[in-house]
């Protein structure tokens, strides 16, 4: 059971998401949330999926578990989920992010160590909604000796390997259900690799169809020291959006 005595279950003055671009300067600090894992997203968006794409009792796969984000929101929100990751340091984390109790708070977390590339302990449709937000490529490392870990890859490769991600997203989603996803682009050589829009594509290959694109802003991008120095300098913009995809599979 988690050490540290818990005081706020919810955000408060919590309103659903009504348009396609999202902001939260204020990440999100209630229950087990933190920003202690690198990348995770805020749990105001997966708090938004759930209650705009899911319902209680459902049950949500996130197969880039990561920090854990997802999983709390889930069990906080009545959702039972799979969570999957490679990385059993992942693992552990959320693990103890979900070792909590609450009234109210009684949706079932499923962990396994596993390759979201391959799904086998997941039967074909049976998951209600999928909630994930993978690596972006090889920008962050979240592993050292981990072949698996598609955070070592470098662009190409992180595209190709996707395809399996969104074959398997397919075939373990129920008809008629929704899978969002979050991707982010990157620069190289100073300019811009659209590889959001890339992946995008890449779902929409294996069948799904794309019902929303949002705008998520990033409030870790202040062009100051370093940065704002060599913005200037080379003449390029910081990249302080990303984008969330919310796909559907049809009947």
């Amino acid at each position: 059971m988690t050490k540290n005595k818990i005081t706020k279950w919810e955000p408060e003055n919590f309103e659903l998401e009504m348009n396609t671009h999202w902001s939260f300067p204020k990440r999100g600090d209630w229950a087990t949330h933190d920003a202690k894992w690198r990348g995770n997203w805020s749990p105001y968006i997966p708090r938004n999926l759930l209650l705009r794409y899911s319902k209680e009792g459902d049950l949500v796969l996130d197969q880039f578990a990561g920090g854990g984000t997802t999983l709390v929101e889930a069990k906080l929100l009545n959702r039972n989920i799979i969570g999957v990751d490679v990385n059993e340091v992942a693992l552990d984390r959320c693990r103890e992010k979900i070792d909590f109790e609450h009234d109210g708070a009684n949706g079932k977390v499923n962990i396994y160590n596993g390759d979201a590339r391959n799904l086998h302990f997941v039967s074909d449709k049976s998951i209600d909604f999928i909630c994930t937000h993978p690596p972006y490529a090889n920008i962050i490392q979240y592993s050292e000796n981990i072949l698996e870990d598609l955070s070592h890859c470098k662009i190409s490769d992180f595209l190709e390997e996707m395809k399996k991600v969104a074959a398997e997203s397919y075939r373990v989603l129920k008809n008629d259900k929704f899978c969002a996803i979050l991707m982010g682009d990157t620069r190289v050589k100073g300019h811009v690799q659209p590889m959001s829009f890339e992946v995008m594509k890449v779902f929409e290959s294996v069948g799904f169809k794309l019902k929303e694109i949002i705008i998520k802003e990033q409030h870790n991008c202040k062009a100051t020291g370093y940065w704002k120095t060599n913005s200037i300098k080379y003449n390029f913009l910081l990249l302080a959006h990303e984008y969330l995809f919310v796909f559907r599979k049809g009947q």
